[in-house]
Parts: C-alpha cells; structure tokens; sequence
C-alpha cells in the first residue's frame, strides 16, 4: 500500500470527466440499465481478478458509486475493500464487494474498471522492475510520458507497484535536455540559465557523452540523467563521476534509454542510483478486472466464471 494518497479533488475532477463521456452530460443517462432495472431493484457484485498482477485504483471505487448515486438521484452502495492497492493478486481473486441499487452498480461498472485496470496494468508493469532490480541499490523510475489527463493516477500507480515517480511536471523539477543545450548554447549556460531564474528548484541534466556529464557536474548539477550509452560507457562514466564526489558531493545517476527487463540487471550493475522507464506509463496493458453481480433470485452470490464471492 502506497503511503501517498491521491489528491480528492483532482480523483473527483477525473471520475466526473469519465462519467461526463459515459452518460452523456451531467446527469446523464444509461438508456440500457434505466430501461431494464428498477431504480428500487437491489444486489451485490464483486470486483474480480481475471489475471494475475497487481492491484491499484481501488481508490476510484467510492468517488465513482457516489458521483454515479448523486446522479442517478439513489443511495450510495457500500464498497467493501477486500485487497488494497499494492497487493499481488490471482485469478478469480475477489478484491471489493459492492452492495446497492443495481443500477448505480452497473452504471458505474465501467467507468471503475477502466481506472482500475489501467493503474493495475502499470503497477504489475512496475512490479516486474521492482522485483528485478530488488538488491541491486538501484530503483526504477517512471517519466513523463503519461495517459493525458491520467497522470497521477498512472504515477500513483508505479507507486503502488514498488516504483518511484520522478518529476510530476514541468514546473516541480528542471531537466536541462539536448534541445535545451541547443538552444542555450552549452551544458553550463542551461544550467546557469536555470540556476538563476528558478534558484529554489532542483537541476537534473541529460547528458550523452563522458565530457557532458564531467561538465554538468562542474556546473553545479547533481542529478545526471545518462541517456541511450550502451553498459561499457555508461559503466565509465559513473566510475568518472563517482571520483567527483569527494570534491562535489553527491550527485545521484539516472541510465535512461534503451532499457529493457533483461538488461535491468547489467545496467543497475554500473552503480547508477536510478532506471528510468517511460514505458511503465505508456506501454503497460491493462490488468483484466471484472465486475459480477449476483443474480438477483440467489440469497448468496453463486460461483461465476471467476467463483464466488466470499460470504456477508
């Protein structure tokens, strides 16, 4: 279980965007549910595991049945948390129990799948690095390359599945890069640019070669993002700045680029602190998550495809 939340305001800005695309303009309307199922018609239903990974988005559940219930104009269903985001789970795991007017369930059925399959999708992602790198000193990262709109959750996410989130955005931490240096004319001059425009803000440079991230250190960078160099090079160049350190101080190193699960290893082997991995947030599939209702003659849950849900 991450220890940061997500913001409310911010899950509530998003469920009511999902919900806006799903029904229509507020209120909205579910012309299938609404036409089939009496607003008075009660049941339960199970939040269900169809693969194995890791769970997260568990969050969205309550902000979702209750924006759903205020607009349906219904009570809103209790939901019973049966995992926690973060956890591993397995097929046919039951991981939250909802218990309500049918209709708000299914109405919002969809929209509480498509983020919690989505942020489960980049935590199982991310556990796999976690678990890969697990010893190695080293940690992976995750970038900006997000679902627009998603971020936080999608960061939250890595979060969930042992990763650690780098900047949330351009305005919390520099990253002087190659076009950056282009157009300020050298690693210094970015670097200096930046030092005095927004002195309360921490530096990270990307650096391609040995003599550039010799130079972003002697600028006063501590955080090298050391992009695309294959492990013999990289291996030198954080030998290089390590020596550094006893005159500087620490300065934590990030191989960037090019990465794969099967080098993870290899890399994290150079001593660099950090990998960082764009494609935990924008190459993860989803976890296969379901929602199954209860048929409404049973006086407890029968076994579905995924098994039954556990006893009241």
């Amino acid at each position: 279980m991450t220890s940061a939340q997500l913001d409310e305001t911010w899950l509530a800005r998003v469920v009511a965007t999902a919900l806006d695309e799903d029904l229509g303009p507020e209120p909205g309307r579910d012309v299938t549910t609404q036409s089939t199922i009496s607003p008075e018609a009660a049941g339960r239903a199970g939040l269900v595991a169809r693969a194995a990974g890791v769970v997260a988005g568990l969050v969205v559940l309550v902000p979702v049945v209750e924006q759903v219930a205020e607009r349906l104009g219904l009570p809103v269903p209790e939901v019973e948390l049966v995992a926690r985001d973060g956890d591993a789970v397995e097929p046919g795991q039951v991981l939250a129990i909802l218990t309500g007017r049918v209709q708000v369930l299914l109405v919002a059925e969809r929209t509480m799948l498509n983020l919690a399959s989505r942020a489960s999708g980049v935590a199982t992602h991310t556990r796999r690095w976690a678990v890969e790198l697990a010893g190695s000193g080293a940690t992976v990262l995750d970038t900006r390359k997000t679902t627009p709109g998603l971020r936080a959750l999608e960061k939250y996410a890595v979060r969930c599945g042992g990763g650690t989130n780098k900047r949330m955005g351009l305005y919390d931490v520099a990253m002087v890069k190659d076009n950056h240096v282009a157009a300020a004319g050298s690693v210094t001059a970015a670097v200096h640019a930046v030092a005095a425009r927004f002195p309360d803000v921490a530096i990270q440079v990307e650096a391609d070669t040995l003599d550039q991230a010799i130079e972003a250190v002697d600028a006063g960078a501590r955080f090298l993002l050391l992009d695309n160099m294959p492990t013999p090079l990289l291996a030198s160049v954080v030998a290089a700045v390590r020596e550094l350190e006893s005159e500087v101080g620490r300065v934590e190193l990030e191989a960037t680029g090019n990465l794969t699960l099967d080098r993870a290893a290899e890399v994290a082997a150079t001593g660099v602190d950090y990998l960082s991995v764009g494609g935990l947030t924008h190459s993860s599939p989803i976890l296969d998550l379901a929602l199954d209702l209860a048929p409404a003659e049973a006086e407890a849950p029968a076994a579905g495809p995924s098994g039954p849900l556990p006893p009241r």
